[in-house]
């Protein structure tokens, strides 16, 4: 279904979908309790958070067509952009949102808190939003697969990276739970709003030189001078990143 530009002042959420997944193939059409993963997850966005319009920018007739017997907006795009940053800025260039939020489709416990609070991070002249989570494990904060992200007073990001930042000094770099307790270091939660002419430009900006040393997409946003704002939650998020996460998934529905 593809939707006449309309400029809404309300933020929409789109969510891009693809089949695509190198640990878990076909995993958003993957049935828990005879239901496709994509369709938990625009059920859980529609009961959540249903004061916003709701898209999902597919790639797929196979996707397309479970989302529409769903009774869901589908925008068809491109099967070729390299991020899901990407396929936002084609979906929305129909959709014509003001803004974007960006829910993940293999995130069926996305909560509506952290939507809020991801509309309410633009509200501060952020080019984009995001969230965070207080560590509390000294194994996570040294874990290069769980991002890092420190913020200046105003709730706006300093860096992100895969190295345990800020680096414990006075410790010798040697942080356990106590530490962390007394010094807040933060987890960064792949969920995301954009205002939608940042979200026109992203796709035509050089990979930046931090971007590919880290590989973090969100690093070429700052390199090219663009501010993220960082609101804290305490709320994470539960993705099915490979089939072993059904199971966890499983286990927080109701009996």
């Amino acid at each position: 279904m593809m939707i006449g530009a309309q400029m809404s002042k309300t933020p929409s959420i789109i969510v891009p979908a693809r089949l695509a997944s190198t640990r878990f193939p076909r995993k958003l059409l993957h049935e828990v309790r005879g239901k496709p993963i994509i369709v938990w997850t625009a059920e859980r966005i529609r009961a959540v958070a249903p004061e916003f319009p709701l898209y999902f920018a597919v790639d797929d007739d196979a996707l397309e067509s479970c989302l529409n017997s769903a009774g869901f907006d589908v925008v068809r795009t491109r099967a070729d952009h390299a991020s899901g940053t990407d396929r936002l800025a084609e979906a929305n260039a129909s959709i014509g949102a003001a803004a974007v939020i960006n829910v993940q489709g293999d995130e069926p416990l996305v909560t509506g808190e952290q939507i809020r609070a991801l509309a309410a991070g633009l509200a501060s002249g952020a080019a984009m939003s995001t969230l965070a989570i207080p560590f509390e494990r000294a194994e996570d904060f040294a874990n290069p697969n769980q991002v890092k992200v420190v913020r200046d007073r105003a709730g706006m990001a300093l860096y992100f990276s895969r190295s345990p930042i800020p680096f414990a000094r006075d410790a010798a770099g040697k942080t356990d739970a106590a530490w962390l307790a007394a010094h807040p270091c933060y987890r960064h939660l792949g969920l995301y709003a954009y205002n939608a002419s940042f979200l026109s430009a992203f796709s035509t900006l050089a990979p930046g030189v931090l971007e590919n040393i880290e590989k973090l997409e969100q690093l070429r946003a700052m390199e090219h001078g663009y501010r993220i704002h960082v609101g804290i939650t305490d709320q994470p998020t539960i993705g099915i990143d490979a089939p072993e996460d059904v199971a966890e998934f499983e286990a927080r529905l109701p009996a």
